[in-house]
């Protein structure tokens, strides 16, 4: 996280309500929602943005259309180094846990279930 995250989700970032509020403005100056501490963090795992740490670095395997997270070019300058750090964060996760589903569903995508939520190995 430190090496590969904290550039724009580090000090200085906006926490989540606000990174919302001013989307446009905090992507202008490559700023992404606050991530530098565990607490910050895990919200894009397990609750308010259920899912959102695995949509953002999932490499397209997961997705309909094979489509990578937009994170995911930033976990290395390579493939295979992209790959390594994607299996760590997986592993901190939970890989039975790597889910790319919402809180609430959306479109043709279901909410995540109680029985994904108790995957998660991360506490939140």
């Amino acid at each position: 996280m430190a090496q590969k995250c904290a550039a724009c989700h580090g000090t200085g970032a906006p926490y989540l309500a606000e990174f919302n509020e001013g989307k446009k403005k905090f992507e202008a100056v490559f700023k992404g929602p606050k991530m530098d501490t565990y607490t910050d963090l895990i919200t894009f795992v397990g609750w308010p943005d259920t899912g959102a740490l695995m949509r953002r670095l999932d490499d397209g395997k997961n997705t309909s259309d094979g489509k990578p997270g937009n994170m995911y070019q930033h976990l290395g300058a390579t493939e295979e180094e992209r790959q390594n750090n994607l299996n760590l964060v997986r592993e901190w996760v939970g890989k039975d846990a790597w889910k790319l589903n919402r809180w609430e569903a959306r479109g043709k995508v279901p909410a995540i279930t109680k029985e994904d939520l108790d995957k998660i190995k991360v506490k939140y």
